[in-house]
Order: C-alpha cells, then sequence, then structure tokens
C-alpha cells in the first residue's frame, strides 16, 4: 500500500483540484499497473442527469467521438449506491454494447466530490476484485476529503471578504471626535463586530456585538447584525425599538446562535450620547474630571428571550472626555500562573486606559492590545478581542 499512501499525499498538498483529479487517473493507473492490475482510465463528469466523458488515460482506448452515459445505466446506479464498484462482462447491470465501445472486460470505478466525478479503471483478469476495491476507496476518501477541504476553503474566505466589506476601513470624521477601533480574531473570521454609523450629519452611531463562538457560523451571524443594525436605523427607529426589534429576529432563527450581546450609542455633536447595552461587557466612560463609570443601562443578551424590554442611557460628553469599547476577549485574556490561570480584567484595562490618555486614539488602542500581550506573554487568545476608543475634543 505505499503507492496509496504517495498518491494520497499528493492530493492533499495539490492546490488545483480540477487538474488533480485529471492527473490522479494516470497516475493512479501508472503506480498500480502491476499491483492491482490497472491498464487504462477515464475520467467522467456529472452533467445533467448523466455523466460525460473528459478524457482517457493510460492504456484506455479512446472513444470515437463524444460519450454522455445516463445515469440510470445500471452499473452507474450501482456505483453511485456503494461509492465503489468492480463488475465483469458476465454481470447483468454491465452494458456489453456501451463498454465494447471502450474496449472494456472489466473495470473499478470510484465516484468522488458527492457524485461529480467518476473515476473508472479497466482492470487485467487475475486481479482480487476486493484489493482493488480497498485501495480505490481509500484514494476516494482522500480526494473527497479534499474536495470538502476547498469548498470550506471557498466558504472562508467568502465570509473574509464579507467582513472585510462590513468592518470600518477607517474611522469617520465627527465634529473634532479621535474615534479609532480594531478587532483581533482567533480564526480567519470571528464572531465580533464594531460600525461607525452615519445616522445624520450632527449623530453618528457607535456599535459594537459579540456573537457566541467564533469562526464561520459567527462570522455569518455578524453580517446579519450589521444588516439588521443598519436597516432598522435607516427605516427612522428609535434605538430602543431597533434593539427590540433585533432580539426578536435572533430569537426566532434557528440557523445561527441565540446569544448576542450589542452595545449601540448615538453620540451627538453636542456631546449628547444616548444608549443601550444588551448584554455588552459596560464601556468605560473616563470623563476629563471625575471618576470612570460603566455603561450598563439597557437589558439582557439578544437571543435568548423573545419578549424584552431595553432602558436608555444617557450622558453628556464634555471636553477630554473618553470612551473605551471593548468585547469581553479583551478583559477575559488570560495568563498561566503558578496557582493557575489569571484574567487580564477590567480593572487593567481601565488602568491601560488611565495611562495612554491623551495620545491619540490609535495609540491608545494599540497600547492597550500591547499591555495585553505582555499581560498574557504570548498566550494565544481563546476569543476574539475588539477595542474601539472615542476621544472628545
Amino acid at each position: 500500500m505505499k503507492g496509496v499512501g504517495a498518491v494520497v499525499a499528493s492530493i492533499e498538498s495539490s492546490d488545483d483540484l480540477e487538474a488533480t483529479i485529471q492527473d490522479l487517473v494516470e497516475a493512479i493507473v501508472g503506480r498500480f499497473r502491476d499491483e492491482l492490475g490497472l491498464t487504462g482510465g477515464r475520467l467522467y463528469r456529472r452533467q445533467g442527469d448523466g455523466y460525460l466523458l473528459l478524457g482517457t488515460f493510460a492504456g484506455a482506448r479512446p472513444a470515437s467521438g463524444p460519450l454522455r452515459v445516463p445515469a440510470q445505466y445500471p452499473a452507474i446506479a450501482a456505483l453511485l449506491a456503494e461509492g465503489a464498484v468492480t463488475m465483469t462482462a458476465d454481470d447483468p447491470r454491465f452494458d456489453a454494447d456501451l463498454e465494447r465501445e471502450l474496449g472494456v472486460e472489466r473495470f473499478a470505478a470510484i465516484e468522488v466530490g458527492e457524485e461529480a466525478y467518476i473515476l473508472a479503471f479497466d482492470v487485467a483478469p487475475g486481479h482480487d476484485g476486493q484489493d482493488v476495491l480497498f485501495s480505490l476507496g481509500l484514494l476516494r476518501h482522500a480526494i473527497n476529503q479534499k474536495l470538502r477541504q476547498e469548498r470550506m476553503e471557498s466558504v472562508f474566505n467568502e465570509a473574509r471578504r464579507v467582513q472585510a466589506s462590513i468592518l470600518p476601513k477607517r474611522a469617520p470624521a465627527f465634529h473634532g471626535f479621535d474615534i479609532h477601533g480594531r478587532t483581533r480574531t482567533v480564526q480567519a473570521v470571528g464572531g465580533d463586530f464594531f460600525d461607525y454609523i452615519p445616522i445624520t450629519d450632527k449623530m453618528l452611531g457607535l456599535a459594537l456585538a459579540d456573537v457566541a463562538g467564533h469562526g464561520l457560523p459567527a462570522a455569518l451571524q455578524v453580517r446579519d447584525i450589521y444588516v439588521g443594525l443598519r436597516m432598522g436605523l435607516a427605516r427612522d427607529y428609535k434605538i430602543v425599538r431597533t434593539v427590540q426589534r433585533l432580539n426578536s429576529i435572533i430569537h426566532q432563527s434557528t440557523l445561527t446562535s441565540r446569544f448576542v450581546s450589542l452595545f449601540y450609542g448615538e453620540l451627538e455633536s453636542s456631546g449628547v450620547f444616548i444608549y443601550v447595552n444588551a448584554g455588552h461587557p459596560p464601556p468605560f466612560y473616563l470623563p476629563a474630571s471625575g471618576p470612570p463609570r460603566q455603561l450598563s443601562e439597557g437589558g439582557p443578551v439578544l437571543g435568548p428571550l423573545p419578549k424584552v424590554t431595553y432602558e436608555r442611557g444617557f450622558l453628556r460628553v464634555e471636553s477630554g472626555d473618553l470612551f473605551v469599547f471593548y468585547t469581553d476577549g479583551v478583559v477575559e485574556a488570560v495568563r498561566r500562573n503558578p496557582d493557575g490561570y489569571e484574567e487580564y480584567g477590567e480593572e487593567r484595562l481601565l488602568a491601560a486606559a488611565g495611562r495612554l490618555r491623551g495620545r491619540p486614539a490609535s495609540e491608545i488602542v494599540d497600547g492597550i492590545y500591547e499591555d495585553i500581550d505582555r499581560f498574557t506573554a504570548g498566550r494565544a487568545a481563546e476569543d476574539d478581542q475588539t477595542l474601539v476608543v472615542v476621544a472628545a475634543p
């Protein structure tokens, strides 16, 4: 089975699956001619309710013209039912006229790619059919794994494009406020989300959300939160009503997480800030004078309950005031101590923001991330981390 392992390795390392499948048939025949009696091969691709012959390889006889085999052909029906078959001319499912055109008296075949392709091989007499099926079964598994991997990579790439399109490219220019945000994801795509939403020339929406979990499912729901929030605000819904409608939609969903924390606030050029906190880690408001406070007014996390009432929070922003918005991945970053694990925590976040205040918002965000990395000593994060800083002029 050494040859099988080599072919499997070539499948797994391939970057071009379509070309690989075409090369495979010839490579398999070359490697297993003596061991399994494979003398030629053919590649078919699904087309409608049948299979189109794409090409013949090695010692297989070429077809005299375009050849399309119906999926109802009993040999193919058996193959699709079992995944792999061997068949000889005395089998009642064997179509002698069709196979005679191809010079086939005995063949083995596997379907791959959820019936997208058929790889068929001529088998010389005197070779054990079970050995052939076992070896080709290993190859079928490797090909299908590669196909699934490429499909998932395609989905992930699309999710990355979607997430890149909805996360802000740059901070908005809004009446002298210094604004900056950044997300660090655990996987290629994540469940954290932040957004700047222009409501009017004198009002800016600020949103942070955290979908339970991370990776692809969370990233796809982030897109739904983004669309739902912007649609609600575009219809001139008040912020409480918008959040309540989001909660109802998420609760009724059966395909996504039902646990989404959201903080949404509207900042006016006059300094008025109205917000709703739906189960999100309370952001810090650090006034230029006076003690810091946490912005916790609102209600529970979105999703679990069908009907929820949310309350608004209110404050007036003065010159030199600072906001620090974050997701729980920031304060739950951990390091290992002799007695166990210790979290970065709210106190360290607040202290870092206090040390850095007065600098540009982008430097405050970067400085907090650097402080987290020093604390964890480079330990890999277990959750997505998002920070947004707003400094009043």
